[in-house]
């Protein structure tokens, strides 16, 4: 499976990239829409869940062309399939490329019927990860005196676009609806980018560590995210701790460290920066190595060292339009809520996690 993932980005990639000469900054998105309903034995009571978002919630592959069919949202739909012992429809709108403000403003709001729709049941968001994406890029290329306004700008238009968002979808999701649900960032590339930058911070005249000066914009991110989700009836899959955390207790502290990271309801934006950065920092690993015990690891990261693995195969969706497709589940149970490849691959890992806040009945 990596290596196919590995082929099919060299080779289509740089078709993507074509795309982008000289049409401005929105050729560098990509709308990859699809609808997957999961159609279960015995049943023909049928539910819907919506998922509006970038990269991530679209299953990017890097083809231009087709997307995982079961990307995290739609693993969720299995799980709530099996729950509510129902057909489960499951609807992308989603942009790879987009920033925060084109998710909002191109997805959610303007495609906000699919989430009127009175079998709609769920509805989940993702958003700012190319907000950060960008951010970086234009800190690495800098030179001279180091100059952190664009990450700053970064963060700042996170935190608006999701509170936005939020009541937006509070303002205008079937009535219903009984999930909303967003997921914080993982940090691809962390790894990568524990190097010095080329620019100099203006205090020391000395290059600055990438991976330190990013982590602390990361994490303010993600807070934001979780403590929005607390104070607008939205419950929040801390994918940064599900990806950069270990599934065992790795620093002997009587925490498995994937739950340690995770953002506590209530706590100060401060301390949790400060446990992220400081406390629990050396648990942080890189998601291209995610070790579910002591001797066993998994990618969850695509050669691209960006977005998630998956399996199952693809659907169309992208540059030549987008699928409708309908399929049996894989699994028809869960015991003790979990499939058997839950934490092997990275989008199963964000269904599961988008799984945890489903709700008993529909």
């Amino acid at each position: 499976m990596k290596e196919r993932l590995r082929l099919r980005a060299r080779t289509l990639l740089p078709a993507l990239a074509l795309l982008a000469i000289g049409s401005g900054a929105s050729a560098n998105t990509l709308n990859q829409n699809a609808s997957w309903t999961i159609d279960r034995a015995g049943t023909a009571t049928k539910y819907r869940a919506v998922a509006y978002g970038d990269s991530i919630y679209a299953g990017y592959n890097g083809s231009i062309s087709n997307a995982a069919k079961y990307a995290g949202p739609v693993v969720q739909a299995e799980y709530l399939s099996a729950l509510w012992n129902a057909d489960m429809e499951h609807i992308r709108r989603t942009k790879s490329g987009a920033i925060a403000s084109d998710v909002y403003d191109n997805k959610i709001v303007a495609e906000r019927s699919y989430m009127q729709h009175s079998s709609t049941r769920v509805v989940a968001f993702e958003m700012c990860g190319n907000d950060g994406l960008q951010a970086r890029t234009a800190f690495k290329n800098q030179t001279g005196t180091c100059d952190t306004s664009g990450l700053d700008a970064a963060l700042n238009s996170c935190k608006t676009y999701v509170a936005k968002a939020m009541d937006y979808i509070n303002a205008n999701a079937y009535a219903g609806v009984k999930l909303k649900v967003i997921s914080n960032l993982h940090y691809p590339g962390y790894a990568a980018d524990n190097v010095q930058s080329s620019c100099k911070s203006a205090s020391t005249g000395a290059t600055v560590n990438i991976q330190n000066t990013l982590l602390p914009y990361i994490a303010k991110m993600n807070f934001a995210m979780c403590d929005y989700a607390r104070q607008k009836g939205f419950a929040c899959v801390d994918q940064f701790a599900q990806y950069m955390g270990a599934d065992y207790d790795s620093n002997g502290d009587g925490q498995v460290d994937s739950n340690a990271l995770r953002y506590v309801a209530g706590e100060t934006e401060a301390s949790y920066v400060n446990r992220i950065t400081t406390t629990l920092r050396s648990t942080l690993r890189d998601a291209n190595t995610h070790f579910v015990s002591a001797g066993t690891s998994y990618d969850y990261i695509q050669s691209d060292d960006t977005h998630p693995t998956y399996t199952g195969g693809t659907v169309t969706a992208g540059l030549f339009g987008s699928s409708t497709g309908t399929g049996a589940p894989r699994y028809t149970s869960f015991t003790g809520g979990k499939s058997p490849i839950w934490n092997q691959y990275g989008h199963e890992r964000i269904g599961w996690g988008l799984s945890t806040f489903n709700p008993a009945a529909p």
